[in-house]
């Protein structure tokens, strides 16, 4: 009997020893388990990319088909490159320089990432109320002018917290563009805002060069669009022709220009696409989709990539094309050269 005893108490204790090496076993591979998948874990946090949206505040001095391509290739470019973790505030000051003002103070008080300014006032405004927030500038002729710094280098940038793209072109093509039309041009008259400061630039290299060809030109400005017409009016008496820089307010009335030079039958010469095909006969234009989708580029590197505004280049469209309006030379009689391109019609 006892012999049984004694073989129960040791078949007792093997049976706990097996026990607790079980458990033993099990809690050292439930451990090792956790412990393999905690790098694991760690591993993937470290992969994914931190969620990040963008906020960008674009002010648009007014709305003319020039600024609002401008402002389309710049919100395509960011859409298709960042999705839905950017967006606009998109807001247009209908060409008034103190609304200007006002939209971007709101930018800046809402933190945005990053100004678009489309026109020289918006551009100008924006300056004036942030030197921290990145500005990115666009259909804005001359830079030089637009900062009130002569000795700035488009091509090394400004040295501060601006940069963009331009829509500038040489000034001696829209001279020779007009000789072509008009070979003998005795007087051009010039046609813009005096309170936009590109277009001073603009018309004082035009009357330059049309000087050196040895053909006067007289300056006409008017200080808003409702003294625009009587301007015209008396621009076009005894001229040949009349240039309009890409002057914002005359792109917005070109309708006026139209009505006065059409029944005269006077050519106009424009600093864009969109102003010829809404009142001109014939330009030497950009593509204005083309340098918003430039500036779109410049702003992906700021906040993406982190590139340094103040180093930027200026950015330039490389491909000025001589285009005319059919309408416009058909109401005047004018038979336009082969090579020009003719504006596609609005839809």
């Amino acid at each position: 009997m006892k012999t049984w005893k004694k073989v129960l108490a040791l078949l007792t204790v093997v049976a706990m020893m097996a026990s607790l090496a079980a458990c033993g076993s099990a809690a050292s591979s439930a451990e090792a388990a956790s412990a393999a998948e905690a790098p694991a874990s760690a591993a993937s946090a470290a992969e994914a990319p931190a969620d990040k949206t963008y906020s960008i505040g674009i002010c648009q001095l007014v709305q003319h088909d020039a600024l609002d391509a401008a402002t389309q290739g710049f919100m395509d470019v960011l859409t298709e490159k960042l999705g839905d973790s950017v967006t606009f505030d998109l807001q247009n000051a209908q060409g008034d320089s103190a609304t200007c003002s006002t939209i971007v103070t709101g930018f800046v008080a809402n933190n945005c990432d990053l100004i678009m300014a489309n026109a020289t006032p918006a551009l100008q405004a924006a300056m004036s109320a942030t030197s921290t927030i990145p500005i990115l500038g666009t259909s804005v002729t001359d830079y030089a002018t637009a900062l009130d710094d002569a000795s700035m280098d488009a091509t090394k940038g400004t040295g501060i917290n601006v940069s963009g793209t331009s829509d500038g072109v040489d000034a001696q093509l829209y001279a020779d563009l007009t000789l072509e039309l008009v070979p003998e041009a005795k007087k051009v008259s010039v046609l813009y805002c005096s309170a936009e400061a590109n277009s001073v630039v603009q018309s004082d290299n035009f009357i330059a060069c049309m000087k050196e060809k040895g053909v006067e030109c007289e300056a006409f400005t008017f200080a808003d669009s409702n003294d625009m017409q009587a301007v015209c009016t008396a621009a076009i008496e005894g001229a040949d022709a009349l240039y309009i820089p890409t002057d914002n307010t005359a792109a917005s009335n070109m309708t006026i220009v139209a009505n006065v030079c059409q029944p005269a039958g006077i050519p106009v010469i424009c600093g864009e696409e969109g102003m010829c095909g809404n009142g001109g006969l014939a330009t030497v234009s950009i593509s204005y989709y083309d340098i918003g989708r430039l500036c779109g580029e410049q702003a992906y590197e700021i906040l993406v990539n982190g590139a340094d505004i103040s180093t930027m280049p200026i950015g330039y469209s490389t491909n000025p094309v001589k285009k005319y309006n059919a309408d416009f030379a058909s109401a005047i009689n004018f038979t336009m050269p082969d090579d020009f391109e003719a504006i596609a019609a609005a839809e």
